[in-house]
């Protein structure tokens, strides 16, 4: 994956700001003040496959959070991959695919499929913050539900039909970022036929005919 700093490269974000719902752990007396000090380095990741390697490392920290975007990260197995969409609200680590199963060999990727905006939550971040403790468990929940929407994706690449898989994945997204309008739900994201095939497990061509 690449990643070059957003212009100026001391660029910084206001995280709780950015993500309103993180800040809403903090109780109200202290949460302006937390919103001033809890700032991050934010950088920005332009459209394009990745190499699998993030373009930044970070010496501890929490990891990279996704501000505005979509990524799409892909492991395979001979051939076959599996895929996961990741959004606002995400977080990920990307450097720690080099430590996925040692015993398979795996092949991964990211790439960054509308260009991204991330808040690199580092060492000093999570020194910023220490005097929040509150945020722990709700960065602890960010994580936990980006495996329960994992969970989510395998029950669908399960679904014996593929026009079944994909309807599925269209409601799955439309809960994850839709936007309710009067004529219904609109899925504000650029979803490829290619893309779609890896994210429920088919090949293009069925993707298309369904």
């Amino acid at each position: 994956m690449s990643a070059s700093a957003s212009p100026g490269s001391s660029a910084l974000c206001h995280v709780l700001r950015e993500d309103p719902e993180l800040s809403e752990a903090i109780p109200i007396s202290r949460r302006q003040r937390a919103i001033e000090e809890c700032t991050a380095a934010e950088i920005h990741m332009p459209a394009g496959r990745g190499t699998g390697r993030a373009g930044v490392r970070l010496r501890g920290g929490i990891g990279m959070l996704v501000l505005e975007g979509l990524l799409i990260r892909r492991v395979g197995i001979d051939g076959r991959f599996g895929a996961e969409l990741l959004g606002e609200g995400d977080l990920l680590r990307p450097w720690q695919d080099e430590y996925d199963s040692p015993m398979l060999p795996l092949e991964t990727g990211w790439s960054v499929v509308e260009p991204a905006r991330v808040a690199v939550l580092d060492h000093e971040f999570v020194q910023r913050i220490s005097r929040y403790p509150e945020l722990a468990p709700a960065f602890v929940a960010r994580a936990m539900q980006r495996t329960r929407n994992l969970a989510v994706n395998m029950a669908i690449v399960h679904q014996a039909r593929v026009d079944v898989r994909l309807r599925m994945l269209l409601w799955h997204l439309a809960g994850r970022w839709g936007r309710v309008r009067t004529e219904g739900t609109v899925l504000p994201l650029r979803l490829t036929h290619v893309l779609l095939a890896d994210l429920v497990a088919a090949r293009r061509p069925t993707v298309t005919s369904a």
